[in-house]
Order: C-alpha cells, then sequence, then structure tokens
C-alpha cells in the first residue's frame, strides 16, 4: 500500500467497465460509450478520436495505430494499422541524393496514415457502435473547444519554433505565432469537420476525395512522393500476436514490424539472469535491467523492419535459445562496453486501455510519431501527418531500409497478458524507443514484485539517452545511482520522464477490475 503522506494516486478498482487513457477527457469519453452499452472496441476507438483533438502533439488521424483484442473467452486478434511508404519510394533514391537518414520533419518521412483504417478494422470485427456516435465527443471537443492540459501544454512549447515553419502548422496549431497556454481554450472545427464527414461516410471519406486529395498535394509541394492511389490503397492487416510465457502468465505482444519482439526478448534475458529475486528498487535489478535492453534493442537494430524483408522471424528471436546466446554478453558485476547502443529519435505516443462488463480487453495504441509527427499540416483540413518514415534507414542493404509500399519499423506497442487462457492485465507504456523496456519493468513491478497497476506504473524509471547516458527519474535514490556508476554505467538525472503508461488487471478472485494510469501524463483511470 502506498504512503498517504506522499504525493500518488490509488488504483481504481471497478466492476462493470474500467479505461484508462493519457489525458481525462478521453478516459470520460470511453467511460460514456461503456454506460450506454457499447463495448471494449467501441469504447478504445471514441477515446482514440477524443484524445486526437484534445492531446494533438501525441496523435490523431494523420498517425498509426495497433490493437489487441482479448475476447472473454481468451481468443486473441492482433490490428495492424500501419501505413505504408509511398510506392515510388526508391531506396536507391535517397542513397544518390545524400540522404544519409529521413529527416524527421520532411516530406519524406510521412508514411500513409493507417489509423482510421484500423478504426474501422477493430469495429467491424470487434465494435457494435458505428463512427457516427463514437465519434461525437472529439467533434464537439473540435467544434465548441477544450482547456489545454498542463503535459500537452509543455509538450506543445517544444515545437513552437518548428511549427512555425511549416504554414499549415502555423496556421492550425499556433495562437499569434505562439503555443496555447495551459487552460487556454483551443478549438480545430477544421479537423472537426473532416471527422463529421468519417462519421457519415466512414473511413473512405479519409482515404478517398478531398481529403487524401490534399494530403498528397501538400507532400508533393515539399517534395514527397505519396499519391492519392497510395492513400486509396491503405489497408489494415489482421495479425496473430507473438506469445511467450512469463512468471505463470503469457504475455501477447504484435509481430513485427513494431517492437513487441523486443519486450519478448528483454524479457527471456531478465528471466534467465533471475531478476524477480532482486528488490524492486536495487542497482541490482536496474542493473540487470539496462543490460537486458541493450542487448535486446541490438537485435531490433540488426534485423527489425517489415516482416517480408526481415532476414530472421521474429518468431526466432523471441526463443529462450536465443535469450541464452545473447546472455554470454552479460556481467552480472559491471557494465559491458563492447555494445552498440541505437539511434533514438524522439517520439510521442498515446496508449489507451479498455475492459468491458464482458471482460473483453482491448489494448489500443495510436501515434503521429514525434511531436506532431513531420510538422506538415494541411491548410485546409488541418492534419498533422506522421513522421513515421523517420523510422526507416537509408541504408538499401539494411532490412528496414525504406521502400516502396514497405511499413517502416514502428516503436508503438500495445500489450495484453492472458493466464489459464483468459485476458489478465491489458496494458502499454508509451515512450518511443522506451516501450520495450517500459514493457518488461511495468510487467515484472505487477508479476514479480506484486505492484498493483498504479504502483506499477508510478515505480521510478531509467533509460539511456541519444549519447548513451543513463538517465535516471527523480524516483530513483542517489545511492542507487551511485552503485550503478561504480558498475561502469553513466548515470545523470532525466531532464523529463520517461514515456506513460495504463494497466488495467483482471481479479477474477474478486470479480473487480483494477486500473491505473500514469501520473507522467494528464491522464486517468475511470470505471463504473
Amino acid at each position: 500500500m502506498r504512503n498517504f503522506q506522499l504525493p500518488g494516486r490509488s488504483p481504481v478498482f471497478a466492476e462493470n467497465g474500467l479505461v484508462a487513457t493519457s489525458h481525462p477527457l478521453a478516459a470520460a469519453t470511453a467511460l460514456e460509450i461503456l454506460k450506454e452499452g457499447g463495448n471494449a472496441a467501441d469504447a478504445a476507438v471514441a477515446a482514440a478520436a477524443t484524445l486526437g483533438v484534445v492531446e494533438p502533439q501525441m496523435t490523431g488521424i494523420g498517425g498509426d495505430c495497433f490493437a489487441i483484442v482479448c475476447r472473454p473467452d481468451g481468443e486473441i486478434t492482433g490490428i495492424d494499422g500501419a501505413g505504408r511508404a509511398a510506392a515510388g519510394a526508391a531506396a536507391d533514391w535517397y542513397a544518390d541524393n545524400g540522404f544519409d537518414t529521413i529527416p524527421p520533419h520532411s516530406a519524406h518521412a510521412v508514411t500513409v496514415p493507417g489509423m482510421v483504417r484500423g478504426w474501422e478494422t477493430l469495429l467491424a470485427l470487434h465494435g457494435t457502435l458505428g463512427f457516427d456516435r463514437l465519434l461525437r465527443d472529439a467533434i464537439r471537443y473540435g467544434e465548441e473547444g477544450f482547456a489545454i492540459a498542463p503535459r500537452v501544454a509543455w509538450d506543445w512549447a517544444k515545437s513552437a519554433e518548428t511549427l512555425a515553419k511549416d504554414d499549415g502548422a502555423r496556421r492550425h496549431l499556433l495562437v499569434d505565432g505562439r503555443t496555447p497556454r495551459i487552460g487556454e481554450r483551443r478549438r480545430a472545427p477544421e479537423l472537426a469537420g473532416v471527422l463529421k464527414r468519417i462519421a457519415r461516410e466512414g473511413a473512405d471519406a479519409f482515404y478517398t476525395g478531398s481529403v487524401a486529395a490534399e494530403i498528397a498535394a501538400t507532400l508533393q509541394a515539399k517534395g514527397g512522393f505519396l499519391t492519392e492511389e497510395d492513400i486509396a490503397a491503405c489497408r489494415t492487416s489482421v495479425v496473430n500476436p507473438l506469445d511467450i510465457a512469463y512468471s505463470g502468465h503469457h504475455l501477447h505482444e504484435l509481430p513485427p514490424s513494431g517492437q513487441g519482439m523486443v519486450a519478448m526478448i528483454l524479457l527471456n534475458l531478465l528471466d534467465l539472469m533471475g531478476t524477480r529475486d532482486l528488490p524492486a528498487l536495487s542497482a541490482a535489478r536496474y542493473h540487470r535491467e539496462i543490460e537486458a535492453a541493450r542487448l535486446a534493442y541490438s537485435a531490433r537494430d540488426a534485423w527489425l523492419g517489415d516482416p517480408d524483408t526481415m532476414p530472421v522471424s521474429a518468431e526466432t528471436l523471441i526463443r529462450k535459445a536465443f535469450a541464452e546466446e545473447l546472455l554470454r554478453q552479460f556481467d552480472p558485476d559491471r557494465r559491458n562496453n563492447s555494445l552498440t547502443l541505437p539511434e533514438l529519435p524522439t517520439s510521442d505516443t498515446v496508449y489507451i486501455t479498455v475492459v468491458d462488463r464482458d471482460r473483453m480487453a482491448v489494448s489500443f495504441i495510436n501515434s503521429l510519431y514525434g511531436d506532431f509527427g513531420a510538422q506538415i499540416v494541411t491548410q485546409e483540413t488541418g492534419i498533422a501527418l506522421q513522421n513515421r518514415g523517420n523510422c526507416f534507414n537509408a541504408d538499401p542493404s539494411h532490412p528496414n531500409a525504406i521502400g516502396p509500399n514497405k511499413r517502416p519499423m514502428h516503436t508503438i506497442i500495445p500489450a495484453m497478458v492472458t493466464r489459464e487462457g483468459l485476458p489478465a492485465i491489458s496494458f502499454g507504456v508509451m515512450g518511443g524507443h522506451f516501450q520495450p523496456m517500459g514493457h518488461a519493468h511495468v510487467l515484472s513491478n505487477i508479476l514479480d514484485h506484486g505492484m498493483d497497476p498504479q504502483a506499477a506504473i508510478d515505480h521510478p524509471r531509467m533509460f539511456w539517452d541519444d549519447q548513451g547516458v543513463i538517465r535516471a527519474e527523480a524516483g530513483i535514490p542517489g545511492e542507487l545511482a551511485a552503485e550503478l556508476q561504480a558498475m561502469g554505467h553513466p548515470v545523470e538525472a532525466a531532464v523529463k520522464p520517461h514515456g506513460g503508461g495504463q494497466a488495467v488487471v483482471i481479479d477474477r478472485e474478486s470479480g473487480f477490475l483494477i486500473g491505473g494510469s500514469d501520473p507522467r501524463k494528464d491522464g486517468c483511470a475511470l470505471g463504473w
């Protein structure tokens, strides 16, 4: 139990349904859908639509989405809403024109937005309500306005200078040349207009006609290759999630091009290292998490990409035998400095989890990738376009090389845990490249250290920055950081929190749902 004399949150207990999101307005949207008789899939889509309006730096209809759905009987479905590169995006062109990377704020980083198709697929498979009802709150907030939340304002302010460089972003995302302030009313009527069209006509209203034409024209004017035909061809994949056993449960993650397999490799390593036997807040535990993550991420950077071009299958990489090979590089007492750290471009995401009265669980994540994506916004419709193509490799020989109709490596990953074949925990941790580390840390907190979902999310985090420095959140004791430094880890204070997360645990013994939402964001868990 937490210390009630200190700042903190209690977990939320509910019986008829529970939702956790990164923004209270989105949580309220989802809860209202559940109370009206909608199910978890309906509530997740409604919350995602609201988030695209009230948390626009993180997500929106110009981005991608992924979901794992576990029905009450344990049947699991994965939904891959990743958009693809343009048919005309040839790797050799980028190499011939001197591209070492795909610039994050460029038309070349924009892939087809898969989000609205992802919503459509999720609802077709599992939903009971239509866009006309589910987009109602998002449309209302766009037309009537909403108050800017503190974390949203903080994130927004970081992009003031770069947003001003794009005509559409300057028009739709700045107020007299500045970013919105905490508590200031913001409206997005043009975006609401697009949502109204989707509510009336379905997903095709986004992928064909004037909306798609404006997206294509906006990008081509900036040198991009995306066409109306590329946008119209967008389809969502229904996939079988990957599965590993961990601590008496089964963890399910989506297959590539997402990095869910990295969390699985990491957890396999932690299992082999005996990490669960160590105190939760100890240098020995964090040392193992850091070293296991460095090993798992090195595998990601070598092989992860579009599954059609990966040289080794994800199923091979998540086997314990592969983790045993990696473990040979682990020293329990010292940092292994021979490992190469991956590049870590920044990214922003929102995560939603919903469990309904029937105990169907939906783990749902959606994103623009960077702050406001590519920071290219359509003039007439106010759609911020994602920069997921920034994750492509510019080397034509790499499995994740940019290429025609390819899916880039994705950082965003929802997760689902089952026990004895039934849904047990629906959770996710935001934070770009931190996400596999976040999944492993939070899940171990729950399963190995007996924490409730709120305590597991609150627990302090560590992760490296783009210089390889281990950034410790404020909750890490100074003596623990000093121990890690003595083991060879370059530890400094974190300049910002590591990600955010939500989780709902299904307690079969009591019959209640138990939820938590990350204080690193503005959101909350709500139930009834």
